[in-house]
């Protein structure tokens, strides 16, 4: 994709427009299918564009993001902390184990935790009984 600055000569606003390739603007052009959506007039040609250039506001937008970022990180390791502290791990039989849970009724003295499919969450919520998803952010900073 490619972005092009142009300007209606009739009417003089300028404005911007996307196409695939330089080519397809040509394309275009020689077809007459570009128009000014302002006056209508195919008299529409391409300004003097200069090339984008990653500047200082650019530069704090993404330290903000990433600051924000680690701190959604942070929170997230944060709450895996707890789980990991308070529930039982049971890895990939956790739909299993839940149910188990579910029908024996039985008392425990912790929750548990794991891995489960899509469709074994939907079954689990159709049986009534209570999961709930969350995201896990692997560790990376070993």
């Amino acid at each position: 994709m490619i972005k092009y600055k142009l300007i209606c000569e009739d009417c003089e606003i300028s404005f911007d427009s996307w196409f695939s390739s330089s080519g397809e603007y040509e394309k275009l052009k020689k077809s007459f299918l570009l128009n000014c959506h302002i006056c209508n007039s195919l008299n529409v040609k391409k300004t003097m564009m200069s090339p984008s250039i990653l500047g200082f506001k650019d530069n704090i937008k993404i330290n903000i993001k990433n600051k924000k970022y680690k701190e959604i990180k942070k929170r997230m390791s944060e709450y895996q902390g707890f789980i990991k502290r308070n529930f039982d791990y049971v890895g990939d039989n956790f739909a299993y184990e839940a149910r188990t849970l579910h029908y024996n009724n039985k008392k425990i003295s912790k929750g548990i935790y794991g891995s489960a499919t899509k469709e074994d969450i939907k079954e689990l919520h159709e049986e009534d009984i209570e999961v709930n998803a969350i995201p896990w952010v692997e560790d990376s900073s070993n």
